[in-house]
């Protein structure tokens, strides 16, 4: 057992789930969707990134794109978060919200794809 390999996946399918927690509920509706969670699937997200960028294969090329875009969609998200909380005035409204967790879905569709790859990568090592 590759204990890098465990500390990798683990990062993988946390910001997954995390992803997913957040993502779930009703799409415009603010009290469903937390903000406390959101920044914890950024912080996991923005490890996970930093562990896939030693891999030089083409594996890890495409785990580390998929990484960088769920990384953007969610920044992208809490821009949007801060900017309608401490900036605009308007607050939460469901537009708001809705292109928050619109926002948030796009990257665990890229978490997603991470998974997939990851165990594509796997079921190919040979011992």
């Amino acid at each position: 057992m590759n204990l890098e390999k465990v500390v990798f996946g683990f990062f993988i399918i946390l910001a997954l789930t995390l992803n997913f927690g957040f993502f779930i509920g009703e799409f415009d509706n603010p009290d469903h969707h937390n903000v406390y969670e959101l920044f914890a699937v950024i912080v996991v997200n923005l490890i996970a990134t930093v562990l896939k960028f030693g891999d030089r294969t083409q594996m890890g090329a495409l785990l580390l794109a998929s990484s960088l875009v769920a990384d953007l969609q969610l920044l992208a998200a809490a821009v949007v978060w801060g900017y309608a909380q401490h900036v605009s005035g308007t607050g939460l409204d469901s537009m708001v919200m809705g292109s928050i967790v619109s926002l948030a879905g796009g990257a665990m569709l890229a978490n997603i794809v991470s998974v997939v790859l990851l165990i594509i990568e796997t079921t190919n090592l040979r011992r």
